[in-house]
């Protein structure tokens, strides 16, 4: 029968490190601390997260192989959400209406209930004197804005399955924020439906530039927002641009990001030229400063 060898013993030096390491002083940590590089900041987030009427919230849906689809009721419809993230964590990004009522809501996900609080905003109010005849609309004019509405509706139930690769936008055009979203808007003493956009000051003909990659999905000249273009970004994210003056692609026509596509203009209802810009994510209009640089 052999006897078992001996455990091996550690050099000289290392013991003493070991037991100079177990001595150091509060001190002395504190200093090792402080001499060692910060960790770099976490990137920001995209959209930012705000859970108000007119916000976006993030949900966790938690781990899964493959992106997980997850749905919120936009009337009797249930409406597919934008899911990022990957296989150690997916995240639904829910866009909450201008019209959502504060308090509890919920998404589904493979029948399952997922809950989330919509905290309440106060929007600001602004008075405007716009010609009589885009307040009170004549016959003619009620049945044009009729049939421009049952299209758009079905504008903006455009989904397609891929995600946009990024979701940090570009501010479209250079110029003062006229205009902000969620703004409780008065023409001519009469209370109208809240500002669904951000509205950007800017002379007639500034070119106006695609904030992210998309597809153009609608054109036209309506009668409350004149020249339009809408822009399909992927997974229900979608964006309208304004009142243009000149509009430089069709549809079916695919944008960069920074790629010119139409022009500032004050065609529709407008107190002078600017351009209109919205942001809508499962077909809920909302706040544009979320995807953007402060």
């Amino acid at each position: 029968m052999t006897s078992a060898s001996p455990a091996p013993s550690l050099p000289r030096r290392h013991v003493i490190a070991g037991l100079a390491a177990s001595l150091a002083t509060p001190a002395v940590w504190a200093a090792r601390a402080k001499a060692a590089p910060p960790a770099p900041p976490a990137p920001p987030l995209w959209p930012k997260a705000l859970a108000v009427p007119g916000g976006v919230a993030r949900l966790s849906l938690g781990p899964a192989a493959d992106r997980p689809t997850a749905h919120t009721r936009v009337g009797d419809a249930q409406v597919p959400l934008l899911v990022v993230g990957d296989a150690i964590d997916w995240t639904a990004l829910v866009g909450i209406p201008l019209a959502a009522t504060p308090g509890e809501a919920a998404i589904t996900r493979a029948g399952r209930s997922i809950p989330y609080t919509v905290a309440p905003k106060q929007y600001r109010e602004q008075h405007l004197k716009v010609a009589p005849g885009t307040v009170d609309l004549s016959a003619e004019d009620t049945a044009r804005y009729e049939r421009e509405r049952t299209h758009l509706a079905g504008v903006m139930a455009t989904f397609t399955d891929a995600p946009p690769a990024t979701l940090h936008m570009a501010v479209p055009v250079p110029g003062r924020r006229s205009s902000s979203f969620g703004l409780r808007r008065v023409f001519n003493g009469q209370s109208r439906n809240p500002h669904s956009g951000m509205d950007i000051a800017a002379g007639t003909g500034t070119p106006v530039r695609a904030p992210l990659a998309g597809r153009v999905i609608d054109t036209g000249d309506y009668f409350f927002n004149g020249g339009t273009v809408w822009l399909d970004h992927g997974a229900g994210l979608l964006s309208m641009y304004c009142h243009l003056s000149r509009i430089d692609c069709k549809v079916g026509d695919r944008v960069k990001p920074g790629d010119a596509f139409c022009a500032v203009g004050a065609t529709g209802r407008v107190t002078g030229p600017h351009l209109h810009w919205s942001v809508m994510l499962n077909r809920a209009m909302v706040d544009p400063a979320l995807f953007i640089d402060a």
